[in-house]
């Protein structure tokens, strides 16, 4: 019975979901069915943090003289449920952006919230598609510690395809020391926040739906 009412709860709130007009998840990403009011800062800042599963990530390029360099990558600030608003990346020097984090840390993550389906037809571009640039340093996770392996958890469960990427290309777990955040949620400008704020800022609990393509 309880596997039964399970189902039935699942099909209600992916019925909800079509009828709001809100995309599901789409390859086992997990989606929120609630987004922070604008004026909530914090919380929007970490929805969108642990909603997304990937963004642009901007590093000093050495190889282009200093340059901006950005790169599409997967991250994750944890597992589902358990994120700390930091994000991990799974890394390899093969590619421009851990070779240019070994040499100069200074790195930003852009993440929208288009990518989520919240934003409806709203260009990205507009202030009510909400977007985020958390700005800081790309460094390597302590190894053979308890944030590797925080960060192991973290990336493989959202992305599961990092644990058969081969492994002679030496990737590496990273995470982003943020120093400042950049917020874009509804019209007025960028909204105050600092780090302090964003990293202990109260969650709310969210229901999450897990493989479902709506």
């Amino acid at each position: 019975m309880k596997i039964k009412g399970l189902v039935h709860f699942v099909y209600a709130i992916c019925l909800v979901s079509v009828l709001l007009g809100i995309q599901g998840p789409v390859h086992g990403r997990l989606l929120s069915l609630k987004k922070p009011d604008p004026e909530n800062a914090a919380a929007t800042a970490r929805w969108l943090v642990s909603q997304n599963s990937w963004g642009v990530l901007n590093t000093i390029s050495s190889e282009l003289g200093g340059a901006p360099f950005g790169n599409v990558v997967s991250f994750s600030d944890g597992e589902p449920g358990k994120g700390r608003g930091i994000p991990y990346f799974y890394l390899t020097t093969l590619d421009p952006t851990a070779r240019n984090a070994l040499k100069d840390q200074r790195a930003s993550l852009t993440i929208s919230e288009h990518p989520i389906g919240t934003c409806g037809k709203t260009d990205p571009e507009n202030p009510t598609c909400a977007k985020i640039t958390l700005t800081g340093k790309l460094k390597l996770a302590d190894k053979d510690s308890k944030e590797t392996e925080f960060a192991k958890n973290a990336l493989f469960s959202k992305h599961p395809e990092m644990k058969d990427w081969p492994k002679n290309h030496n990737f590496e777990f990273f995470k982003l020391d943020i120093e400042n955040i950049f917020l874009i949620d509804w019209f007025g400008g960028p909204k105050p926040l600092t780090v302090d704020q964003y990293l202990h800022t109260r969650t709310t609990e969210y229901a999450f739906i897990l493989g479902f393509l709506i």
